[in-house]
């Protein structure tokens, strides 16, 4: 297959090789964002799944996507393209479902929570989550979102990087990715107490409907996930590399005293 498949290979590396395989962790439950680090074969022992199974769902994968071309690879666009479409689907999708399914779980645990105590447990562990990622997409969207689409202009143009208010972006990078492992731990804690969002026997509609849609919210943060931590935030390998091509320094503007800065200490 086009994708060098190996059991060394971390899951991260391959969703990064082939966009189609998260589609494949997706449905085995092979966390590619948060637990990424993973070697395939460490990811699959861990879930007890059979490697050779995995690998011909993945050889499967990719043949579909290059067959319809569907899929996006978002190593080679612009970061400030990459942004804006992590605003315009996932930020966007994540705030309305929020505001969705505050009531639907409302109106669910108003019938079932006496049989079905567990629907508090989740429902607890969602308003935490749902409290947290509307402070976390507020600070990507006013505050490192905006600095990372004026590192990249000025990269391009060879121009000075002005300093942010938080010191070197590392660091504001790092407290965003700490905050998605705490969303991976909510979303784990979901899909366990919820039984991997399979309803019960007695659950109405309302009830299937809130496990469908808390199963495609997971789907849809971890994707989201995905395109941050390891592109976005791992892009100053290609600031590097457009460093070295183009033989160039760039100087932080700072007002009191200027000094020399390369791309690949950026962040």
């Amino acid at each position: 297959m086009t994708t060098s498949v190996t059991t060394e290979k971390t899951v991260r590396e391959l969703a990064l090789e082939n966009p189609a395989a998260t589609r494949v962790f997706e449905k085995l439950g092979i966390d590619y964002c948060c637990g990424g680090n993973k070697s395939l074969d460490e990811a699959c022992r861990a879930a007890n799944l059979n490697m050779d199974q995995v690998l011909d769902s993945l050889e499967m994968a990719e043949q579909s996507a290059r067959a319809v071309q569907e899929e996006h690879n978002w190593q080679t666009e612009a970061l400030a393209d990459l942004i804006a479409h992590i605003k315009s689907t996932h930020h966007k999708y994540t705030r309305e479902e929020i505001a969705r399914l505050g009531p639907l779980f409302d109106k669910v645990c108003s019938v079932h929570e006496k049989n079905h105590p567990e629907l508090l447990q989740i429902r607890g562990t969602f308003q935490g989550l749902a409290q947290e990622l509307t402070t976390h997409l507020m600070k990507e969207e006013m505050v490192l979102f905006p600095y990372i689409v004026r590192m990249e202009e000025s990269v391009i143009e060879k121009e000075p990087i002005v300093p942010g208010p938080f010191g070197t972006v590392r660091n504001p990078v790092s407290m965003m990715e700490h905050e998605h492992d705490s969303a991976g731990n909510a979303l784990r804690a979901m899909r366990e107490a919820s039984n991997g969002y399979c309803a019960p026997a007695d659950a109405c509609v309302s009830y299937q409907t809130l496990y469908k849609a808390l199963a495609a919210f997971e789907t849809d943060l971890h994707q989201h996930i995905h395109l941050e931590n390891n592109i976005l935030f791992r892009a100053r390998l290609r600031w590097k590399r457009l460093a070295d091509r183009s033989g160039f320094h760039v100087r932080i503007a700072n007002p009191h005293r200027e000094r020399s800065w390369s791309p690949a200490n950026a962040a």
